[in-house]
């Protein structure tokens, strides 16, 4: 398999990000870690292995981002404004500095760049890659998110402005007019939102459900799918997850 890793300057985030890259070519995929992860431990974790038939044959390329959910996220005793402002400066080097990179980097030998992006995560890389999803469906036409919370008061505790409002997909799309050009655009891509019913999914399950009864409501076709009350919120069940989805995903 082919790998590559880079270490670059953000002049957004006013340091170096670091990012690793998977495959040699295929639907190219911005993973974002778990909360307070790294770029490493999707793989670590047994994520890329799971996904290896996929990598190999050229299907996929996986991006893998760091977090700094630490600064932002999970920082509850933070200063909240200085936390959401963070996350907007991280936003803001996805979509103006990585996006860019990983077309050129997902390039093909006759320089055709990809018609789209993929994104997906678990936890909180599944709420990050939601939200980055409904922001940007202009950039990413495949959703798949693996037990995430989609509710930006989950972690700021009642502290809410226009910038928090705008990262809490279920706060904006409750406002989303029904004739917004973004609706069209959604139900053009495919969306996945899963979650296990067992240890450590109740939060999730309840914030999924929230998700589809704001997609239905919207009209948007996207594909909620809750497993058994045995499966946890772990990585051995995101493992089984992410191969069984891909295998619908991939022939976009």
């Amino acid at each position: 398999m082919k790998t590559a890793y880079y270490k670059e300057y953000s002049r957004h985030l006013n340091r170096e990000m670091e990012f690793k890259v998977y495959g040699h070519g295929g639907k190219p995929c911005l993973v974002f870690p778990s909360q307070d992860g790294r770029f490493f431990d999707y793989e670590n974790n047994g994520m890329i292995e799971a996904a290896k038939e996929y990598i190999d044959a050229g299907k996929i390329q996986f991006f893998c981002v760091d977090s700094i959910d630490k600064e932002t996220w999970s920082d509850e005793y933070g200063d909240a404004r200085h936390r959401i402002e963070l996350h907007e400066r991280y936003y803001n080097y996805i979509i103006e500095e990585l996006v860019p990179r990983i077309f050129e980097i997902n390039k093909n030998d006759q320089g055709y760049y990809a018609q789209g992006l993929m994104t997906t995560g678990n936890s909180m890389g599944a709420a990050h890659c939601v939200n980055f999803f409904l922001r940007r469906p202009d950039i990413f036409n495949i959703c798949l998110a693996l037990s995430g919370i989609y509710d930006a008061g989950y972690f700021f505790k009642g502290y809410m402005d226009e910038l928090v409002y705008r990262n809490s997909p279920l706060d904006y799309l409750k406002n989303l007019p029904a004739n917004h050009p973004y609706i069209e655009k959604y139900n053009q891509s495919r969306i996945v939102l899963c979650c296990g019913q067992g240890d450590w999914e109740h939060d999730m399950v309840k914030s999924t459900h929230q998700m589809q009864y704001l997609f239905e409501k919207m009209g948007v076709h996207a594909w909620f799918d809750y497993w058994g009350y045995d499966v946890a919120h772990d990585w051995c069940w995101w493992r089984r997850q992410l191969p069984y989805f891909l295998n619908f995903l991939l022939d976009y």
